[in-house]
């Protein structure tokens, strides 16, 4: 006798594994369409619009959030401008504020120039009519000095003193060379 397999025949009193009888298959073949309609039917009216409501709830969720992010960096955008303009703005007040001071602080040192200059001017004039006076005052003084000088260096000379007339005439001669 042939041995039996493992799926088509069983030992002697057994019976083979039922899935594999033929006699079963036109059951199991009802069964297999029922539970795929069942199946079909439960997944296509319950479990898959939920998820794709999940799906649709998390699109929308993220378009929000792409839309909030859109809206806080056109706010970014506006308050990033706002200040450059308000900086721009202080820098030009600040600019003219500091030329305006420069021009202020120029006019200012300018006047105190020309004021400093007139002082200096005048103090010079008087310094100078004063070296004047000093020097006709000097001046007058020499001609009687070297009257005096020559008087005595000519008595001393010839131990008789000149005259004072002859004195003034040889120094006024000399003074004209």
């Amino acid at each position: 006798m042939a041995e039996p397999t493992a799926h088509t025949e069983a030992p002697e009193g057994h019976h083979a594994f039922p899935p594999f009888e033929s006699q079963h298959f036109p059951s199991q073949l009802l069964w297999l369409t029922l539970t795929f309609v069942l199946l079909y039917l439960l997944m296509s009216r319950i479990a898959l619009p939920r998820v794709a409501g999940i799906f649709a709830a998390r699109q929308k969720r993220i378009a929000d959030d792409l839309a909030a992010a859109q809206g806080f960096k056109e706010r970014s955008e506006s308050a990033n401008a706002a200040y450059m303009k308000s900086l721009a703005d202080a820098r030009a007040r600040a600019q003219a504020i500091a030329n305006e001071t420069r021009a202020r602080q120029a006019a200012e040192a300018k006047a105190n120039n020309q004021r400093l200059e007139d002082e200096l001017n005048q103090k010079l004039a008087a310094a100078e009519r004063s070296i004047a006076a000093t020097r006709t005052s000097a001046m007058g003084n020499v001609g009687k000095i070297a009257e005096d000088t020559a008087a005595a260096i000519v008595e001393r000379l010839i131990g008789v003193a000149p005259s004072a007339p002859d004195v003034a005439r040889a120094v006024g001669e000399a003074n004209k060379r």
